[in-house]
């Protein structure tokens, strides 16, 4: 199976970028900057992460980039198209054609079996199953003997790779994450981002992932990290202790005294 080419997006290419993105919440006294002028790209067919302290805007620049929020100024790209621009019913294209989706919490339907969990995009959408793509997901995510088994009788470990499988099942241009481990323990968090590795390095797929957790962090190709709604910095191949590193430095630079 060929891999390159990533649903319109050449490997290599950027899959996603943001121009002087900015989110304010609020108005007047009350307005909080969450995203104060973004500019950042994430490359097709790679595993990207971003992180930094509470509140410094990595929800928030995801949701941008998804077309889950609206911005108060500048540009999210998904591809060549600005996703800041769509109205309410392209966003709704957008996210069901173009765009996957994993967050903390499963979201599976305790009704559907594992298997009608991942086609009902394309059932939703009116999409011709592709079952060779659906074995596929289902070999590389290890679920071949759980299919037929409702949510109630899987491991948080099992449902989340049900959640990843249906993210991919119409081969999206890009998935977004949001703690995707959040809910697991360690070794089913360990599974669950080994297969979302495996989902980029063997099927061509784009990751974008939130984490707090610098060890999640470590499977993927590149760490952005985000301070105050800014970014603050960008560690390539990281590792648990690069991540930790970079993360201290945002804190040190928290604690200096302001120069007056």
């Amino acid at each position: 199976m060929d891999t390159s080419t990533i649903t319109g997006t050449q490997k290599g290419s950027t899959a996603v970028r943001a121009r002087a993105l900015t989110k304010v919440y609020g108005t007047g006294e009350a307005a909080v900057r969450a995203l104060a002028g973004v500019d950042v790209d994430f490359v097709a067919g790679e595993f990207t992460a971003i992180m930094g302290p509470s509140g410094s805007g990595k929800s928030t620049l995801m949701h941008l980039l998804a077309g889950l929020d609206t911005a108060t100024s500048g540009q999210a790209f998904i591809g060549s198209t600005d996703v800041t621009a769509l109205g309410d019913d392209d966003l709704t294209a957008l996210r069901r054609d173009r765009v996957g989706f994993v967050f903390q919490s499963f979201n599976l339907l305790p009704m559907f079996t594992a298997e009608q969990n991942i086609t009902l995009p394309l059932e939703l959408a009116g999409t011709r199953v592709d079952q060779e793509w659906v074995e596929t997901l289902v070999t590389t995510l290890g679920l071949s003997e759980r299919l037929t088994h409702r949510p109630s009788e899987l491991s948080g470990g099992q449902q989340q790779r049900v959640a990843i499988a249906r993210a991919l099942v119409a081969k999206p241009e890009v998935v977004f994450a949001d703690e995707p481990t959040g809910n697991l323990d360690s070794r089913a968090g360990a599974q669950v981002l080994s297969f979302l590795r495996r989902s980029v390095r063997e099927l061509g797929r784009t990751i974008v992932m939130v984490t707090h957790d610098p060890s999640a962090a470590a499977y993927a190709d590149r760490v952005v990290l985000l301070a105050d709604g800014r970014i603050a910095g960008d560690i390539s191949d990281p590792t648990p202790e690069s991540v930790l590193a970079g993360l201290d430095a945002l804190r040190s630079l928290d604690d200096e005294p302001a120069v007056r």
